[in-house]
């Protein structure tokens, strides 16, 4: 049987913890920063975890995380 395929736009967006937790860097802190508040921008500097109902659709675009 083949190799699967993981889903090449997951695998550069979602990482995985020694734990198995799923994690992702936040969106919106590329570019007009300006108009966004320090607190925004701070809070977007953290990751986040991957919802639990969103667990599975993302294990199935990476079989091999």
């Amino acid at each position: 049987m083949p190799k699967m395929k993981s889903n090449r736009g997951a695998a550069k967006r979602f990482r995985c913890s020694a734990t198995g937790k799923l994690s992702f860097r936040r969106s919106n802190r590329n570019h007009i920063l300006t108009k966004k508040s320090p607190r925004r921008k701070r809070r977007l500097r953290a990751g986040a975890q991957v919802a639990a109902g969103d667990r599975r659709a993302v294990r199935l675009m990476l079989p091999y995380l």
